[in-house]
């Protein structure tokens, strides 16, 4: 348990013309602390927050100390003035300052009976790595889940193929290679940019069944990977082997999920797994016939936003061409010799 990384916030310190502080050129700094789930209270996460504050900054600079318990696990956010009280000087930031901030931190949680993270990774590297599962997809995995979910729906040739992209309101540029670009991108994206298996004669080939379809259970589509059990494995959980608080935690959320989930069976009379079976096929259907019902809606809007820019073609030249039948102009053709 200790604060991720000490960074400076956006400087927003007006300085005298010509003079550059340089590293010294800093309003404010932020730490972040964060606890593990179930373990303290928002009033001893505060409190403790406070007190590493203090310690770092030797209660020579003016702080605030926020709890966030929007999350599962409780974190605080410091930011303390890089000037001092007396502003005589300002803060000088040490090197390795996230190691001595996480020895406080360690320090503290120690003397309060809190666990500490006895081998801590670095916090180096891209922030898409401490997000894993939860990061949003790429431009690109997007656009390969749509190709795959349009390729399940069995085209007849490459070109069912391209109308049924733009069907899902995907805009296709023709060219030396082909490339898409979905809503909210910026940029036409390449097939042959995707990988080797997503380039239009691999595509040809899935359609014609040379190939087989890649399982779209490997394609990550809402950021996540799909997960059927929402229950914690207490027994195999490192976390609940070494943390006494978050092992209580995660009986806790179990049972709170398996109550919800008996509480809505009973409601809806899915007492037999039959009636279970059954309304989940139902529901399957339901969705499948609304998914039907929602592309001949696009392909109808496509027809009418068609209509519409042809209508207003004519509204703009009705008038020249009514002019036009009124001169009498090459009204009859011209005789030859």
């Amino acid at each position: 348990m200790y604060p991720k990384m000490l960074h400076c916030l956006p400087h927003l310190e007006v300085v005298p013309p010509g003079k550059n502080q340089g590293r010294r050129d800093v309003l404010a700094y932020h730490i972040r602390q964060a606890f593990l789930p179930g373990e303290i209270t928002p009033e001893d996460a505060n409190r403790l927050g406070h007190e590493l504050a203090m310690r770092f900054t030797r209660g020579r600079h003016s702080l605030i100390v926020a709890t966030h318990i929007d999350k599962a696990h409780i974190h605080n956010h410091i930011v303390f003035n890089s000037t001092a009280l007396d502003c005589t000087r300002k803060f000088d930031d040490p090197k390795r300052s996230g190691r001595i901030i996480r020895r406080i931190s360690d320090q503290i949680c120690a003397e309060n009976g809190l666990s500490v993270i006895e081998n801590p990774k670095p916090s180096r590297g891209h922030y898409g790595t401490w997000l894993g599962d939860n990061k949003e997809p790429s431009c690109r995995e997007k656009l390969v889940a749509l190709i795959n979910d349009v390729l399940s729906k069995k085209p007849t040739d490459f070109e069912s193929f391209i109308k049924l992209m733009e069907v899902m309101n995907c805009q296709v540029k023709h060219g030396k290679h082909i490339s898409f670009r979905m809503d909210g991108q910026k940029r036409f994206i390449r097939l042959r940019s995707l990988s080797a298996g997503y380039s239009e004669d691999a595509i040809r080939e899935m359609i014609s069944g040379k190939r087989a379809v890649p399982n779209k259970r490997n394609i990550i589509a809402h950021g996540q990977h799909h997960k059927v059990n929402l229950l914690i494995d207490i027994q195999n959980s490192i976390k609940a082997q070494n943390s006494p608080g978050y092992a209580q935690w995660s009986k806790i959320f179990n049972l709170k999920t398996a109550a919800s989930t008996l509480i809505f069976l009973q409601e809806n009379g899915l007492d037999d797994i039959d009636k279970l079976n059954k309304q989940a096929q139902l529901a399957k259907d339901h969705f499948n016939s609304i998914n039907l019902r929602i592309q001949s809606i696009d392909v109808r809007l496509k027809d009418i936003s068609a209509l519409q820019k042809q209508i207003g073609v004519y509204s703009k030249t009705r008038e020249i061409y009514a002019a036009y039948r009124k001169s009498g102009y090459l009204k009859k053709a011209p005789c030859r010799a």
